[in-house]
C-alpha cells in the first residue's frame, strides 16, 4: 500500500513523540534513583571514612601523650626519690640512667642543672657539664611550671631533639633533671599509624615545625604548610579536605595533645582514602550506561513495533474500508442479479408455455401428413425437445441465483444433502470445464438430512469452489487443475463434505490463520480475507466445524462436519 506524505509525517512524528516519551519515563526515575542512591552512598562513605580515621587518630594520641606521661612520670620519680647532692655525683647519675634504660630505652642521656641553670652532672653521648642554660626558655619555663616538654630544637649539640625536664626544691636548694627522649623511638612511635597506601601521620608545632619526620617527604625543623584545624583549642579533633602546596588532594585528620601544644595529624590522599567511593562509582557508571542503552534500544524497539502495527492497522483499515465497498457493490449485484433472474423467469414461462403448445401442434400435423414427412417432423421434435431440455436448464440457474441472492433472516429448513451438493456444484460446473479444471463428485448413496439455510450453506460452498479455482490457476493455469467434491457419512451422525483441490496449497504457518478476519494470502485487490471467516461463522451457525488440511504445493482440503437430523424432523438450532 502506498503511504502519503502526510501518513509518513504523521508516524514520524508519533514515533518521535512515542520513543520520547519510552525514553524519559523511565530513565528520570532509574537516573534519580541512581543519584540519590549515590548521593546517600558517598555521604555514608565520607562518614565512615573520616570517623574512622578520626577514631584512629584520637587512639593513637592517647598513646603518644602516655609516652610522654610516662617519661616525665620517671622525671618526677628520679627527684622525688633521690637527694640533690646523689644526683650530683656522677657515679649514682650513671646508675641511675642504667635503672632507667632497663625500664624503657626511651632515653638518651641525663643531666642535673641547679638553679643558676649551670649543667652540673651528665651522663651520655655528649660533653655538656658546666654548660649554662640559664638565658635558654626551656629552663625559664620549668622553673615556673615545675616540668616541660621542649620543642625539638638544636641546642649545644647541633642535632635535632627535644627533651623533659622536671624541677625539683627543698629548703635549701632547687635543681632541674632533664633527659633528652630518644628521637628515633619517638618517630617509630608516631609512624605507627598506616592506612592505607598513602597515609602518613607526623607531629608539627604551633608555628607549623615538623617535629617528626613525614613519610611522604619533610625533615625535622622544617616548616610546612599547616593544614586546617591545626590552631585548634582543648581535645578536639577535626576532619578536612585541603590540598597541599604540591597540588594533591588530602583528607587531613587533626587532633592537639593535651600534654604539649603540638598537634598530630593523619593525612591520606583523597583518591586513596575514597577508593571505595571511586570503585562504586565506576560501578554506578556502568550500570547507569547500561541501563540507559537497554532503556534506549528497548524504547527504539517498541516504538518501531508500535508504528510498524500502527501503520498495519491503518493499512487493514484501509483494506477493510475498500472491501466494505467491495461488499457493499457484491450486495448491489445480487440484488440486480435475483432481479435479473425473476425478470428472465417470466419469459422463460412463456417460452415454456408456448413451447407445450408448439409441441402438441406438431403431434397434430404428424398424424396428418404422409410417410415421407416423418422425418421432418422427426427433426422438429429433436429440437423441440433440445429447447425443453435448454429451458429447463435455465430455470435451474434462475432459481439457483433468486436463492443465492435471496436476502433477509436465515430460513432454517431441511436440506437433503446430496442433492444440494450436486445442485451447487452444477452452478460452477460450466466455470470449471472453462478453466481447464476437471470435476468430480463422490456422493454418498446413503441419503443425509441436514438443517439450515440453504442460501449461506450455498455461500459456503461456492466460496470454497471459487477459492480452490483460484489455487489451481496460480500453480496449472489452465490445464492440469482437479477439483473433487465428496459426502461422508461419519460417526455420532454426523455429515462431511470435503472439497480438495490439486492447487498450490498452503503453508503450515498460515493454515492455522485461514478461518481469521481480512487474512489473505492474495495479492491486495485480489481477496478480501472476509470469506472463509464469513464461511466458518456460517458452520458454526448450523451447529457443524470447519477445518482444513493443506501442505505447499500439495493442494488443500476444506472439510466441513455437519450434524445430520432425521428425515423431515428438525434439530435445534443454536446460533
Amino acid at each position: 500500500m502506498i503511504v502519503s506524505s502526510a501518513k509518513k509525517k504523521e508516524y514520524a512524528s508519533i514515533n518521535r513523540t512515542v520513543l520520547t516519551s519510552m525514553i524519559l519515563v523511565p530513565m528520570i526515575p532509574f537516573t534519580l534513583i541512581l543519584c540519590i542512591g549515590f548521593i546517600h552512598f558517598r555521604s555514608s562513605i565520607q562518614t565512615g571514612t573520616t570517623t574512622n580515621m578520626q577514631r584512629i587518630v584520637e587512639d593513637h594520641c592517647q598513646l603518644i601523650e602516655a609516652f610522654l606521661e610516662e617519661r616525665r612520670s620517671d622525671l618526677e620519680l628520679i627527684g622525688n626519690a633521690v637527694p640533690f647532692e646523689e644526683l650530683r655525683q656522677p657515679t649514682k647519675l650513671r646508675s641511675i640512667y642504667d635503672h632507667m634504660q632497663k625500664v624503657s630505652q626511651a632515653f638518651v642521656d641525663i643531666g642535673v642543672f641547679d638553679e643558676n641553670g649551670t649543667h652540673l652532672a651528665y651522663h651520655g653521648p655528649y660533653n655538656l657539664e658546666g654548660k649554662n642554660y640559664r638565658d635558654a626558655d626551656w629552663f625559664k619555663e620549668v622553673l615556673d611550671r615545675g616540668y616541660y616538654i621542649s620543642d625539638v630544637f638544636l641546642g649545644y649539640r647541633h642535632v635535632p631533639h627535644f627533651v623533659i625536664a622536671v624541677a625539683r626544691r627543698n629548703t635549701k636548694n632547687t635543681w632541674v633533671i632533664r633527659a633528652t627522649i630518644d628521637s628515633q623511638l619517638f618517630q617509630t612511635l608516631v609512624d605507627k599509624i598506616r592506612i592505607g597506601d598513602t597515609g602518613e601521620a607526623y607531629i608539627i608545632n604551633r608555628q607549623g615545625v615538623l617535629q617528626t619526620r613525614r613519610r611522604s617527604g619533610g625533615d625535622l625543623l622544617q616548616s610546612v604548610e599547616p593544614p586546617p584545624g591545626a590552631s585548634l583549642s582543648g581535645r578536639q579533633t577535626e576532619s578536612h579536605l585541603y590540598q597541599d602546596q604540591s597540588g594533591i588532594d588530602f583528607l587531613y585528620t587533626v587532633t592537639r595533645l593535651k600534654t604539649k601544644t603540638w598537634y598530630l595529624v593523619v593525612r591520606q590522599e583523597k583518591k586513596d582514602a575514597f577508593r571505595a567511593l571511586r570503585s562504586t562509582a565506576f560501578i554506578i557508571t556502568v550500570i547507569a550506561v547500561a541501563g540507559g542503552l537497554i532503556i534506549i534500544l528497548t524504547a527504539v524497539y517498541l516504538t518501531g513495533r508500535i508504528v510498524w502495527r500502527l501503520q498495519r492497522i491503518d493499512t487493514e483499515k484501509e483494506q477493510l474500508n475498500q472491501q466494505l465497498v467491495g461488499a457493499s457493490r457484491l450486495a448491489e449485484l445480487g440484488e440486480m442479479a435475483a432481479g435479473f433472474a425473476h425478470e428472465i423467469n417470466n419469459p422463460l414461462q412463456i417460452i415454456s408455455n408456448e413451447h407445450v403448445l408448439i409441441e402438441m401442434g406438431v403431434d397434430s400435423l404428424r398424424e396428418s401428413c404422409a410417410d415421407q414427412e416423418q422425418e421432418a417432423f422427426q427433426e422438429i421434435s429433436e429440437s423441440l425437445s433440445q429447447v425443453k431440455l435448454q429451458l429447463s436448464r435455465c430455470a435451474r440457474i434462475t432459481q439457483a441465483i433468486l436463492k443465492f441472492g435471496r436476502q433477509g433472516e436465515p430460513t432454517y429448513e431441511d436440506i437433503d444433502l446430496n442433492a444440494f451438493v450436486r445442485e451447487t456444484t452444477a452452478i460452477v460446473a460450466q466455470k470449471a470445464h472453462v478453466n481447464g479444471i476437471l470435476l468430480k463428485e463422490n456422493i454418498m448413496t446413503d441419503r443425509a438430512v441436514i438443517h439450515g439455510d440453504a442460501s449461506q450453506l450455498q455461500q459456503v460452498l461456492l466460496n470454497l469452489y471459487n477459492n480452490a479455482f483460484d489455487a489451481i490457476a496460480s500453480k496449472h493455469g489452465t490445464s492440469g487443475g482437479m477439483l473433487s467434491v465428496e459426502t461422508l457419512k461419519k460417526d455420532r451422525g454426523m455429515v462431511e463434505i470435503r472439497v480438495q483441490d490439486n492447487g498450490c496449497g498452503i503453508r503450515k504457518e498460515d493454515a492455522a490463520k485461514v478461518f481469521s478476519p481480512f487474512f489473505t494470502t492474495k495479492p491486495v485487490g485480489q481477496g478480501t480475507g472476509l470469506g472463509l471467516s464469513v464461511c466458518y461463522g456460517i458452520v458454526q451457525k448450523m451447529n457443524g466445524s470447519m477445518e482444513v488440511e493443506s501442505s505447499p504445493g500439495a493442494g488443500a482440503t476444506f472439510i466441513i462436519h455437519l450434524p445430520i437430523t432425521s428425515a423431515g424432523g428438525k434439530s435445534r438450532h443454536g446460533g
